[in-house]
Protein backbone atom coordinates (compact mmCIF):
# COMPACT_ATOMS: atom_id res chain seq x y z
CA UNK A 1 0.00 0.00 0.00
CA UNK A 2 2.91 2.41 1.20
CA UNK A 3 4.42 1.60 -2.32
CA UNK A 4 1.49 2.04 -4.63
CA UNK A 5 0.86 5.59 -2.58
CA UNK A 6 4.68 6.41 -3.83
CA UNK A 7 4.47 5.70 -7.06
CA UNK A 8 1.10 7.82 -7.60
CA UNK A 9 3.07 10.57 -5.44
CA UNK A 10 6.01 10.21 -7.84
CA UNK A 11 3.54 10.01 -10.91
CA UNK A 12 1.78 12.87 -9.69
CA UNK A 13 4.91 15.45 -9.26
CA UNK A 14 6.35 13.98 -12.48
CA UNK A 15 2.86 15.27 -14.55
CA UNK A 16 2.84 18.56 -12.46
CA UNK A 17 6.08 19.53 -12.75
CA UNK A 18 6.15 18.78 -16.63
CA UNK A 19 2.94 20.42 -17.06
CA UNK A 20 4.16 23.55 -15.01
CA UNK A 21 7.42 23.67 -17.53
CA UNK A 22 5.04 23.43 -20.54
CA UNK A 23 2.86 26.08 -19.29
CA UNK A 24 5.63 28.71 -18.38
CA UNK A 25 7.30 28.09 -22.20
CA UNK A 26 3.94 28.89 -23.11
CA UNK A 27 3.22 32.02 -21.12
CA UNK A 28 6.89 33.41 -22.49
CA UNK A 29 5.93 32.23 -26.20
CA UNK A 30 1.78 34.25 -25.62
CA UNK A 31 4.00 37.54 -24.38
CA UNK A 32 6.85 36.99 -26.81
CA UNK A 33 5.03 36.25 -29.82
CA UNK A 34 2.86 38.17 -32.28
CA UNK A 35 2.45 41.15 -35.03
CA UNK A 36 5.76 42.82 -33.00
CA UNK A 37 7.79 39.85 -31.47
CA UNK A 38 9.75 41.02 -28.18
CA UNK A 39 12.57 39.42 -27.70
CA UNK A 40 13.44 37.14 -24.25
CA UNK A 41 16.52 39.64 -23.51
CA UNK A 42 13.73 42.05 -22.96
CA UNK A 43 11.11 40.23 -21.36
CA UNK A 44 14.03 39.87 -18.67
CA UNK A 45 14.74 43.36 -18.44
CA UNK A 46 11.27 44.14 -18.20
CA UNK A 47 10.32 41.63 -14.88
CA UNK A 48 13.72 42.65 -13.71
CA UNK A 49 12.47 46.05 -13.84
CA UNK A 50 15.66 47.01 -15.72
CA UNK A 51 14.78 50.31 -18.37
CA UNK A 52 12.75 49.10 -21.58
CA UNK A 53 10.92 50.97 -24.29
CA UNK A 54 7.76 52.23 -22.92
CA UNK A 55 6.02 50.64 -26.44
CA UNK A 56 7.45 47.30 -25.28
CA UNK A 57 5.82 47.47 -21.99
CA UNK A 58 2.68 48.55 -22.52
CA UNK A 59 2.48 46.15 -24.93
CA UNK A 60 3.32 43.12 -22.58
CA UNK A 61 1.33 44.84 -19.83
CA UNK A 62 -1.94 45.68 -21.51
CA UNK A 63 -2.62 43.85 -24.30
CA UNK A 64 -0.43 40.22 -23.93
CA UNK A 65 -0.21 39.46 -20.64
CA UNK A 66 -3.83 39.77 -19.59
CA UNK A 67 -4.52 37.80 -22.85
CA UNK A 68 -2.18 35.11 -21.61
CA UNK A 69 -3.66 35.06 -18.34
CA UNK A 70 -7.29 35.15 -19.63
CA UNK A 71 -6.35 32.49 -21.66
CA UNK A 72 -5.37 30.36 -18.58
CA UNK A 73 -8.52 31.29 -17.00
CA UNK A 74 -10.10 29.95 -20.13
CA UNK A 75 -8.44 27.06 -21.20
CA UNK A 76 -8.06 25.59 -17.48
CA UNK A 77 -11.59 26.03 -16.24
CA UNK A 78 -12.99 24.54 -19.58
CA UNK A 79 -10.54 21.74 -19.15
CA UNK A 80 -11.28 20.91 -15.15
CA UNK A 81 -14.66 21.64 -15.81
CA UNK A 82 -14.91 18.78 -18.82
CA UNK A 83 -13.21 16.78 -16.84
CA UNK A 84 -15.13 16.77 -13.82
CA UNK A 85 -18.75 16.62 -15.94
CA UNK A 86 -17.15 13.45 -17.24
CA UNK A 87 -15.87 11.78 -14.27
CA UNK A 88 -19.70 12.70 -12.61
CA UNK A 89 -21.77 11.72 -15.66
CA UNK A 90 -19.68 8.32 -16.40
CA UNK A 91 -19.84 9.64 -20.25
CA UNK A 92 -16.76 10.51 -22.21
CA UNK A 93 -18.49 12.54 -24.02
CA UNK A 94 -19.67 15.30 -21.59
CA UNK A 95 -18.24 18.68 -22.01
CA UNK A 96 -18.76 21.96 -20.47
CA UNK A 97 -21.57 23.11 -23.14
CA UNK A 98 -23.42 19.95 -23.17
CA UNK A 99 -25.52 21.09 -19.88
CA UNK A 100 -26.80 23.98 -21.95
CA UNK A 101 -24.55 26.82 -19.65
CA UNK A 102 -23.01 28.46 -22.89
CA UNK A 103 -26.78 29.11 -24.01
CA UNK A 104 -27.76 30.62 -21.43
CA UNK A 105 -24.24 32.84 -20.92
CA UNK A 106 -24.44 33.73 -24.84
CA UNK A 107 -28.16 34.83 -25.13
CA UNK A 108 -27.13 37.08 -22.08
CA UNK A 109 -24.40 38.54 -23.85
CA UNK A 110 -26.38 38.75 -27.28
CA UNK A 111 -29.26 40.33 -25.66
CA UNK A 112 -26.69 43.44 -24.12
CA UNK A 113 -25.51 43.72 -27.77
CA UNK A 114 -28.96 44.04 -28.61
CA UNK A 115 -29.67 46.61 -26.17
CA UNK A 116 -26.32 48.66 -27.00
CA UNK A 117 -24.85 48.21 -23.46
CA UNK A 118 -21.27 47.92 -22.21
CA UNK A 119 -18.98 45.32 -21.79
CA UNK A 120 -19.34 45.45 -18.22
CA UNK A 121 -23.10 44.97 -19.09
CA UNK A 122 -22.50 42.17 -21.40
CA UNK A 123 -20.33 39.99 -18.60
CA UNK A 124 -23.16 40.51 -16.31
CA UNK A 125 -25.80 39.42 -18.59
CA UNK A 126 -23.51 36.65 -19.84
CA UNK A 127 -22.94 35.61 -16.28
CA UNK A 128 -25.94 35.74 -15.07
CA UNK A 129 -27.84 33.58 -18.05
CA UNK A 130 -25.25 30.99 -17.49
CA UNK A 131 -26.32 31.28 -13.65
CA UNK A 132 -29.93 31.03 -14.58
CA UNK A 133 -29.12 27.79 -16.67
CA UNK A 134 -27.44 26.53 -14.07
CA UNK A 135 -29.57 26.24 -11.21
CA UNK A 136 -32.54 25.68 -13.87
CA UNK A 137 -30.69 22.43 -15.33
CA UNK A 138 -29.92 21.82 -11.48
CA UNK A 139 -33.62 21.77 -10.35
CA UNK A 140 -34.88 19.74 -13.13
CA UNK A 141 -31.95 16.96 -13.35
CA UNK A 142 -31.99 15.65 -10.09
CA UNK A 143 -34.16 12.17 -8.94
CA UNK A 144 -34.72 11.66 -5.37
CA UNK A 145 -32.54 14.48 -4.38
CA UNK A 146 -29.65 13.37 -6.56
CA UNK A 147 -28.52 14.02 -9.77
CA UNK A 148 -29.13 11.87 -12.02
CA UNK A 149 -26.98 11.72 -14.90
CA UNK A 150 -29.05 10.98 -18.07
CA UNK A 151 -32.10 13.47 -16.44
CA UNK A 152 -29.04 16.13 -16.33
CA UNK A 153 -28.01 15.70 -19.85
CA UNK A 154 -30.98 15.58 -21.66
CA UNK A 155 -32.43 18.80 -19.71
CA UNK A 156 -29.33 20.22 -20.49
CA UNK A 157 -29.04 20.03 -24.07
CA UNK A 158 -33.24 20.89 -24.32
CA UNK A 159 -32.99 23.70 -22.62
CA UNK A 160 -29.65 24.60 -24.61
CA UNK A 161 -31.57 23.96 -27.70
CA UNK A 162 -34.10 26.02 -26.50
CA UNK A 163 -31.67 29.32 -25.80
CA UNK A 164 -30.07 29.00 -29.08
CA UNK A 165 -33.11 29.18 -30.58
CA UNK A 166 -34.09 32.79 -28.61
CA UNK A 167 -30.14 33.70 -29.90
CA UNK A 168 -31.11 32.85 -33.43
CA UNK A 169 -34.04 35.03 -33.26
CA UNK A 170 -32.19 38.06 -31.82
CA UNK A 171 -29.31 37.72 -34.41
CA UNK A 172 -32.07 38.14 -37.65
CA UNK A 173 -33.45 41.54 -35.46
CA UNK A 174 -29.63 42.79 -35.27
CA UNK A 175 -27.58 44.84 -37.13
CA UNK A 176 -24.26 46.64 -36.07
CA UNK A 177 -23.83 44.29 -33.42
CA UNK A 178 -23.64 41.04 -35.57
CA UNK A 179 -20.11 40.74 -36.03
CA UNK A 180 -19.53 41.19 -32.20
CA UNK A 181 -22.25 38.57 -31.64
CA UNK A 182 -20.46 36.09 -34.19
CA UNK A 183 -17.72 36.25 -32.34
CA UNK A 184 -18.94 35.96 -28.97
CA UNK A 185 -20.85 32.95 -30.41
CA UNK A 186 -17.40 31.06 -31.98
CA UNK A 187 -15.54 32.14 -29.27
CA UNK A 188 -12.59 34.76 -28.45
CA UNK A 189 -10.08 36.29 -25.93
CA UNK A 190 -9.56 39.96 -27.78
CA UNK A 191 -12.14 41.50 -25.13
CA UNK A 192 -9.24 40.40 -22.55
CA UNK A 193 -8.63 43.34 -20.00
CA UNK A 194 -6.57 43.24 -16.51
CA UNK A 195 -10.03 44.31 -15.82
CA UNK A 196 -11.42 41.02 -16.77
CA UNK A 197 -8.19 38.45 -15.53
CA UNK A 198 -8.66 40.20 -11.90
CA UNK A 199 -12.37 38.54 -11.41
CA UNK A 200 -12.15 35.77 -13.80
CA UNK A 201 -9.21 34.04 -13.01
CA UNK A 202 -9.45 33.74 -9.18
CA UNK A 203 -12.92 32.26 -9.63
CA UNK A 204 -11.44 29.69 -12.07
CA UNK A 205 -8.72 29.05 -9.75
CA UNK A 206 -10.41 28.42 -6.74
CA UNK A 207 -13.12 26.64 -8.01
CA UNK A 208 -10.73 24.42 -9.67
CA UNK A 209 -9.35 23.66 -6.11
CA UNK A 210 -12.42 23.29 -4.58
CA UNK A 211 -12.40 20.22 -7.44
CA UNK A 212 -9.14 19.29 -7.00
CA UNK A 213 -9.64 18.39 -3.22
CA UNK A 214 -12.78 16.08 -4.06
CA UNK A 215 -10.86 14.38 -7.23
CA UNK A 216 -10.62 11.17 -4.97
CA UNK A 217 -14.65 11.06 -4.45
CA UNK A 218 -14.63 11.10 -7.96
CA UNK A 219 -12.64 7.53 -8.01
CA UNK A 220 -15.22 6.28 -5.59
CA UNK A 221 -18.37 7.46 -7.61
CA UNK A 222 -17.36 5.82 -10.98
CA UNK A 223 -18.31 2.63 -8.65
CA UNK A 224 -21.59 3.84 -8.64
CA UNK A 225 -23.43 5.89 -5.97
CA UNK A 226 -24.79 3.07 -4.12
CA UNK A 227 -20.84 1.35 -3.51
CA UNK A 228 -19.71 5.00 -2.99
CA UNK A 229 -22.26 5.48 0.20
CA UNK A 230 -21.09 2.41 1.24
CA UNK A 231 -17.85 3.44 1.80
CA UNK A 232 -18.82 6.84 3.36
CA UNK A 233 -18.83 9.08 0.55
CA UNK A 234 -22.29 11.63 0.25
CA UNK A 235 -23.10 10.87 -3.09
CA UNK A 236 -25.48 13.20 -3.58
CA UNK A 237 -23.61 16.50 -2.14
CA UNK A 238 -20.11 15.70 -3.93
CA UNK A 239 -22.66 14.86 -7.30
CA UNK A 240 -24.31 18.36 -6.39
CA UNK A 241 -21.53 20.17 -5.33
CA UNK A 242 -19.32 19.58 -8.31
CA UNK A 243 -21.74 20.41 -10.43
CA UNK A 244 -22.43 23.75 -9.40
CA UNK A 245 -19.04 24.73 -8.83
CA UNK A 246 -18.12 23.65 -12.55
CA UNK A 247 -20.79 25.03 -13.85
CA UNK A 248 -19.96 28.87 -11.87
CA UNK A 249 -16.18 27.98 -13.85
CA UNK A 250 -18.28 27.74 -17.20
CA UNK A 251 -20.36 30.68 -16.44
CA UNK A 252 -17.45 33.00 -15.41
CA UNK A 253 -15.69 31.89 -18.57
CA UNK A 254 -18.08 31.95 -21.60
CA UNK A 255 -18.96 36.04 -19.80
CA UNK A 256 -15.53 36.89 -20.82
CA UNK A 257 -14.45 34.82 -23.92
CA UNK A 258 -18.19 33.28 -25.54
CA UNK A 259 -18.13 29.78 -26.77
CA UNK A 260 -14.73 27.93 -27.39
CA UNK A 261 -15.52 24.76 -28.08
CA UNK A 262 -13.21 21.52 -28.10
CA UNK A 263 -11.57 22.08 -25.32
CA UNK A 264 -12.89 21.03 -22.35
CA UNK A 265 -14.05 17.81 -24.19
CA UNK A 266 -10.31 16.90 -26.15
CA UNK A 267 -8.35 17.84 -22.87
CA UNK A 268 -9.08 15.57 -20.45
CA UNK A 269 -9.01 12.77 -23.03
CA UNK A 270 -5.49 13.36 -23.85
CA UNK A 271 -4.90 13.78 -20.22
CA UNK A 272 -6.36 10.47 -19.89
CA UNK A 273 -4.64 8.91 -22.73
CA UNK A 274 -0.89 9.83 -21.03
CA UNK A 275 -2.13 9.72 -16.97
CA UNK A 276 -4.40 7.19 -17.10
CA UNK A 277 -7.97 7.90 -15.09
CA UNK A 278 -7.28 8.81 -11.50
CA UNK A 279 -8.50 11.82 -11.12
CA UNK A 280 -6.59 13.56 -8.38
CA UNK A 281 -4.00 13.60 -11.44
CA UNK A 282 -6.44 14.29 -14.42
CA UNK A 283 -8.04 17.07 -12.85
CA UNK A 284 -4.72 19.19 -11.73
CA UNK A 285 -3.10 18.30 -15.23
CA UNK A 286 -6.20 19.29 -17.35
CA UNK A 287 -6.34 22.55 -15.86
CA UNK A 288 -2.68 23.02 -16.84
CA UNK A 289 -2.64 21.35 -19.79
CA UNK A 290 -5.76 23.56 -21.05
CA UNK A 291 -4.18 26.32 -20.17
CA UNK A 292 -1.36 25.75 -22.26
CA UNK A 293 -3.25 24.54 -25.22
CA UNK A 294 -5.29 27.69 -25.01
CA UNK A 295 -2.41 29.83 -25.17
CA UNK A 296 -0.88 28.27 -28.17
CA UNK A 297 -4.25 28.12 -29.99
CA UNK A 298 -4.89 31.84 -29.61
CA UNK A 299 -0.92 32.88 -30.78
CA UNK A 300 -1.89 30.97 -33.95
CA UNK A 301 -5.39 32.74 -34.40
CA UNK A 302 -3.43 36.02 -33.87
CA UNK A 303 -0.60 35.55 -36.02
CA UNK A 304 -1.31 33.51 -38.91
CA UNK A 305 -3.26 35.93 -40.78
CA UNK A 306 -1.56 38.99 -38.69
CA UNK A 307 -2.62 41.78 -38.67
CA UNK A 308 -5.99 40.26 -38.67
CA UNK A 309 -6.95 38.29 -36.28
CA UNK A 310 -8.96 34.62 -36.19
CA UNK A 311 -11.72 33.84 -32.93
CA UNK A 312 -9.64 31.70 -30.94
CA UNK A 313 -12.91 29.06 -30.81
CA UNK A 314 -12.23 28.76 -34.90
CA UNK A 315 -8.71 27.17 -34.16
CA UNK A 316 -9.28 25.12 -31.14
CA UNK A 317 -12.56 23.67 -33.36
CA UNK A 318 -9.57 23.19 -36.23
CA UNK A 319 -7.42 21.57 -34.28
CA UNK A 320 -9.49 19.62 -32.21
CA UNK A 321 -12.17 18.08 -34.42
CA UNK A 322 -9.41 15.92 -36.01
CA UNK A 323 -7.46 14.91 -32.78
CA UNK A 324 -10.82 13.92 -30.97
CA UNK A 325 -11.86 11.17 -33.99
CA UNK A 326 -8.34 10.10 -34.08
CA UNK A 327 -8.32 9.32 -30.09
CA UNK A 328 -12.18 8.12 -30.83
CA UNK A 329 -11.09 5.39 -33.24
CA UNK A 330 -7.95 4.79 -31.63
CA UNK A 331 -9.88 3.90 -28.50
CA UNK A 332 -12.01 1.90 -30.35
CA UNK A 333 -9.85 -0.30 -32.21
CA UNK A 334 -8.17 -0.89 -28.73
CA UNK A 335 -10.95 -2.45 -27.14
CA UNK A 336 -11.73 -4.42 -30.78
Amino acid sequence: MAADKQLTLAKFLIVIISLLILLAVSITAGISIGSVDISIKQLIALFTYEEVDDSVARIIYDIRLPRVLLAIAVGGGLSVAGAVFQALLMNPLAEPYILGISSGGTFGAILSFLLGLTFFYTQLFAFTGAVIVVFLVFYLGQRFGELEPNVLLLTGVMIGAFFSALILLMLTVMEDSVRTAVFWLIGNLSFSGMENVIIVLPVVVIGSLFLFFLSQKFNVLTLGSSTASQLGINAGFVKNFSYIVSSLIVGAVVSVSGIIGFVGLLIPHIVRLIVGVDNRIVVPASFLLGASYLIIADIIARTIISPAEIPVGAITALLGAPVFIYLLRRRFSIIK
